[in-house]
């Protein structure tokens, strides 16, 4: 029996000005179904914010990137969501919106730890 299991992961972007369409990548979400993990790392690369948007709310992207490690870790942080599964979690999370934080397409692949795995996919996609 193969110690590998598949998952499912999707990039944070922060779109600062939405009519024009450029975007950073500010986080990762990993869901890993046979065992029951979702996570979320973040990290916001202030200078290429305010590059892209001199006026941005850095505080408000960094309270909605926060906002999004709760719902992943569940408990009090998860607010309404704090009941729902890991699955339901996260595509609750990985759906579409037109906020300033928006998740991208939805990746699979195959790994031992999600959790290092997300850490991994922090290291290779966002910082």
């Amino acid at each position: 029996m193969s110690d590998l299991h598949v998952y499912e992961y999707a990039v944070l972007h922060v779109v600062p000005r939405i009519e024009r369409g450029e975007r950073i990548n500010a986080g990762v979400l990993v869901y890993c179904r046979p065992l029951s993990y979702v996570g979320a790392r973040t990290h916001l690369d202030e200078a290429r914010l305010l590059a892209l948007d001199p006026a941005a709310d850095v505080l408000g992207v960094r309270a909605a990137l926060r906002a999004v490690e709760g719902v992943c870790a569940g408990g009090d942080a998860a607010g309404q969501a704090s009941h729902d599964d890991p699955g339901r979690r996260f595509r609750w999370l990985i759906a579409p919106r037109s906020t300033i934080v928006q998740p991208g397409p939805v990746h699979t692949g195959l790994t031992t730890d999600p959790e290092a795995e997300t850490e991994r996919l922090l290291d290779l996609l966002v910082r």
